[in-house]
C-alpha cells in the first residue's frame, strides 16, 4: 500500500470531480506548509507525514493533468435524489402554466 492519506486513494481520486480535486490540492498544500513550519520550529512529531503529504500532492497534480490532456475522463456528474425531486416539481410547475395557456388559447379560438 502506498504511503499517504487514506482518504486520497487513487480509486477515489478518479471518482472525484475537478472542483473537488482542486479543493483537496489546496488543503494538502496548506497541510504541507504547516508541517514544514512545525519541522522548522522543532515541533514535528512524525516526519513521515511530510513525505505522505508530498505524495498526495503529486497524485492530485497527476490526476488533474491527466484530465487536462484527455488521458483519463472526468467522472459523469451524478444527479442527487433531492435534485431529482426538485426537477420533477419544477417540471410540473412549468407544465401547469403551459397547460393553462393552451386551455385559454382554445377558449379564445372557440
Amino acid at each position: 500500500m502506498a504511503i499517504g492519506s487514506k482518504e486520497l486513494l487513487p480509486a477515489e481520486l478518479a471518482s472525484m470531480d475537478d472542483e473537488r480535486l482542486v479543493v483537496e490540492l489546496k488543503r494538502a498544500k496548506e497541510e504541507l506548509f504547516n508541517l514544514r513550519f512545525q519541522s522548522a520550529t522543532g515541533q514535528l512529531d512524525s516526519h513521515g507525514r511530510l513525505r505522505a503529504v508530498k505524495r498526495d500532492i503529486a497524485r492530485l497534480y497527476t490526476v488533474i493533468r491527466e484530465r487536462e490532456l484527455g488521458i483519463s475522463a472526468s467522472p459523469a456528474p451524478v444527479e442527487k435524489a433531492a435534485d431529482k425531486k426538485k426537477s420533477k416539481k419544477a417540471d410540473e410547475a412549468e407544465k401547469a402554466p403551459e397547460a393553462q395557456a393552451s386551455e385559454d388559447q382554445k377558449a379564445e379560438d372557440n
